[in-house]
This record gives C-alpha cells, structure tokens and sequence, in this order.
C-alpha cells in the first residue's frame, strides 16, 4: 500500500513514515491504525513530516541539527524558536501544531 492509499484510507492522518523498518522486512508499519512511534523516527523520518506538513525550508534545519524521533519529543518551546535558527512565524507553527501534540500523544500511548 503506496503513501496516498494510506492516506486516503485514513483522511485524520497528517503524515505517515516513508518506509519503516518494519516494513522493509516484510512486517506491517502500523500498529493499531497509528503510524509507528516518534520515538523510533530516524532523523529522515523527522525531515519528512515537516517537508510533507508544509515546512520544505525549515524541515532542513532538523536535519542539520540532527533531530532525530527521541530528540524531536524532548524538545522544548525555547529549542525550536530559537536553536534551530528558524523564523519566528514557522517556528510557532512548528512547535504548537506539530512538536508539543507529538509529544503529548507519545507521553499518553506510553502511560497506558
């Protein structure tokens, strides 16, 4: 199943990894309807959902950083705005609508 029949399959979804390893060994890459784990991005799979989220330029700065899924979580308001070097408005953006619910779904699928 290609990128945009899952997508399709499950219009909620905002972005879904290219490839997991998982998948790449035959395996599915989805558990429970959900994509894998941030946790478990590879810092390309962190580039790709901001390049496919909107953020083609900023998506470059993570990969420089080498953000990686685990650093991607523990990341801080102040380490987007102002470490990662980026304009104020997409940094915003960056934070609230993707890095913080990011980590708060991550913190709720790892308590239950």
């Amino acid at each position: 199943m290609d990128y945009n029949s899952r997508r399709a399959a499950r219009p909620g979804l905002l972005w879904a990894p290219r490839v997991a390893a998982t998948e790449r060994l035959g395996g599915s890459s989805m558990e429970n309807g959900r994509p894998p784990d941030p946790a478990d991005w590879a810092v390309m799979d962190v580039v790709n959902y901001f390049r496919t989220a909107g953020f083609e330029e900023q998506a470059n700065a993570f990969q420089e950083q080498e953000i990686d899924g685990k650093s991607l979580l523990l990341m801080t308001r102040n380490d987007v705005l102002t470490g990662l070097q980026l304009k104020l408005g997409p940094a915003l953006k960056i934070y609230e609508y993707h890095v913080k619910p990011l980590q708060t779904k991550h913190l709720k699928s790892s308590s239950s």
